[in-house]
């Protein structure tokens, strides 16, 4: 296939409608400054039983000190439930308050616009600046922004409040439900417990970065890029369309695409058009070339008048396409080879850590693994970043776990959390798969006009990247796969089914992969397999629990995957978990979730080991 080199463009700049559109991350440029406000906030809980207590008396026109009786230190970014020594504060399902000081230069006064961007905040989320509301946002683990130009004081300190509530419902995403027992012999009036069907905790608080940043009055507000290969791969096309705020007609945008020395590649200029070149250097994934993630930056520049603005956004060239039996990057097949992950550690709970997310990547690179599963959530986009930067693929999914009684309420919430996930991460090269979901109740009728309007929503917005939704219903009663690219199943034979027997897993895994493929005829990858096992556990016969019956059964499991792999539509295997992570307490849960690769603190389990024997003889395989 020969690519065009004519340029295309557009003589008047896309202008965002009704206020700022776009949620590109912060960066400090030539045109724009940026601010952290993580750190140590003042922090403080509702009472249980009079939640809006805040809100009536307005604590966030005070100091919070002189609002509530009960305030504390608490880190951004974090969650807080495990910050304290406090057993209330740990489980507390309500509303809790944020409140920090900050000043602002003077110099940013006049012809400057200033933002308020939250990385996520775990549930529902209402910020002021000064006493004065500013923004509202709903769902835990995507971004939001506002302009605060008007409501800050400049050259003096400033207050941002912020309530949050992590009460979940039939109608957010994920669900909940809050349960009042009703019996007053056994609990107070009032009592309520947060009920959930998904088995990972759920973390609470400002979770990622907070930034403060000015742009210019007329600045960039979006930035949309696909890019394509020929069959060759000896040219590539990067096509841009650019959204910007409070330009005039006159308005100029120019672009300029850099290698990772810095040096100019091409240049094009309007804010719609597309930049082809020769010999691109291209996004690989880990192990299937010599240098993988490779990523340009493309420089954007905006002139309107005598206002300029700069923004830089890292892009990787790649082709991706997919047919009935598998996936292509560059028109070459891959195998996924990975894990589903967590963000969870000690004491920081889902909160951004920056060493741990290189240890992470360490451990990523160490393994031979090239690809994971954001179960069940979209990451921390920092964690994004590394992705890009390694070479790893990504199947970003929302946080539609465990999805039931699906109604017009629920599917609104799950169309935005959808959109508001793809805008985030459409740049991202590492970003192969969106997926809608883990493990609904897809066997009822309900579900197939559900899923079908997602997917549809889906593609609509991004049709450049297949759809998944990862199942856990049986091939023969499952409504929701035949609307999707690729059929991703998690099964836990001889864990959770037929206990201890790890002679039948072979027969299980082929006989229900190859039923997937043969009812929809579509690539099919597990997501999810393994067992639990509790670190210096030992037996011989391994039993379950035991290190060595976590080891036998992978054994077994790769077995079962060689063999299917040969058959052409078998895509992928990620094993549940790549560390141990938190969970709610309960009766089947000693300490957590422990099927983890890795223990919690990162340590290696012989399981860890045996994974990277067996990544590392599947790239032996394929070379």
């Amino acid at each position: 296939m020969k690519l065009c080199f004519s340029l295309i463009f557009f003589s008047k700049i896309f202008v965002a409608a009704n206020g700022p559109q776009g949620i590109l991350y912060p960066q400090q440029s030539e045109s724009r400054e940026l601010f952290s406000l993580d750190g140590v906030w003042t922090f403080a809980i509702s009472p249980k039983f009079d939640q809006d207590i805040g809100f009536k008396n307005q604590w966030y026109r005070k100091e919070l000190k002189k609002a509530s009786k009960y305030v504390i230190p608490m880190p951004v970014p974090s969650s807080y439930n495990d910050i304290t020594q406090n057993a209330t504060i740990r489980d507390f399902v309500g509303w809790v308050w944020y409140e920090r000081t900050f000043f602002v230069p003077a110099r940013w006064r006049g012809e400057q616009r200033v933002f308020l961007r939250f990385g996520s905040a775990n549930y529902e989320t209402v910020v002021w600046i000064n006493g004065v509301k500013v923004t509202n946002h709903s769902g835990g683990y995507l971004p939001f922004v506002a302009e605060v130009t008007k409501q800050l004081s400049y050259g003096s300190e400033n207050k941002v409040t912020v309530a949050l509530n992590n009460t979940l419902t039939p109608l957010t995403i994920p669900q909940g439900r809050i349960v009042f027992p009703n019996n007053t012999d056994r609990y107070p009036p009032g009592y309520f417990i947060q009920e959930y069907n998904f088995d990972f905790t759920n973390y609470a608080g400002i979770h990622r970065p907070v930034y403060l940043y000015t742009t210019p009055r007329s600045y960039i507000d979006d930035v949309t890029v696909t890019t394509e290969t020929s069959e060759d791969n000896y040219f590539g096309t990067i096509r841009y369309s650019i959204l910007c705020q409070g330009c005039s007609k006159d308005a100029m945008l120019y672009t300029d695409l850099l290698d990772e020395d810095g040096a100019n590649v091409a240049s094009n200029f309007g804010p719609k058009n597309k930049i082809s070149f020769k010999r691109p250097k291209l996004w690989w994934p880990n192990l299937m070339h010599e240098r993988p993630g490779y990523l340009y930056t493309l420089k954007i520049h905006l002139k309107d008048g005598d206002v300029e603005d700069f923004y830089r956004l890292k892009i990787g060239v790649r082709s991706l396409s997919w047919n009935s039996s598998g996936i292509f990057i560059n028109h070459q097949k891959v195998y996924f080879q990975g894990f589903g992950k967590h963000e969870d550690f000690l004491i920081k709970g889902r909160g951004v850590d920056y060493s741990l997310i290189v240890k992470d990547f360490n451990l990523i690179n160490w393994l031979g693994a090239n690809s994971f599963r954001t179960s069940h959530y979209p990451y921390a986009e920092e964690i994004m970043d590394f992705a890009d930067k390694n070479g790893i693929m990504v199947i970003d999914e929302i946080p539609g776990v465990g999805l039931d009684h699906f109604g017009a309420d629920l599917l609104k919430n799950h169309l935005e959390a959808m959109k508001e996930l793809i805008h985030r991460d459409k740049n991202r090269p590492s970003v192969v798969m969106w997926s809608i979901g883990n493990e609904p109740q897809s066997q009822k009728p309900e579900a197939a006009p559900y899923y079908s309007q997602v997917v549809n929503f889906t593609k609509l917005l991004d049709p450049t990247r297949p759809v998944t939704l990862v199942l856990s219903r049986g091939y023969f009663e499952d409504k929701a796969a035949p609307f999707l690219d690729v059929i991703c199943f998690n099964r836990y034979y001889s864990w959770y089914s037929d206990t201890g027997h790890l002679e039948l897993i072979q027969q299980q895994l082929l006989n229900e992969a190859r039923n997937w493929h043969n009812k929809f005829r579509k690539p099919v990858m597990m997501t999810e397999y393994g067992a639990g096992s509790i670190a210096g556990f030992h037996s011989d016969p391994p039993v379950v629990w035991t290190e060595d019956y976590q080891t036998a059964l992978m054994k077994e499991y790769f077995k079962g995957f060689d063999i299917l792999r040969k058959e052409g539509f078998f895509i992928g295997e990620m094993i549940w978990n790549f560390a141990d992570f938190g969970t709610p307490q309960g009766s089947t849960r000693v300490f957590g979730n422990h099927k983890g690769i890795f223990a919690r603190d990162r340590s290696p389990k012989p399981a860890a080991h045996l994974l990277k024997q067996r990544y590392e003889s599947i790239v032996t395989a394929l070379k």
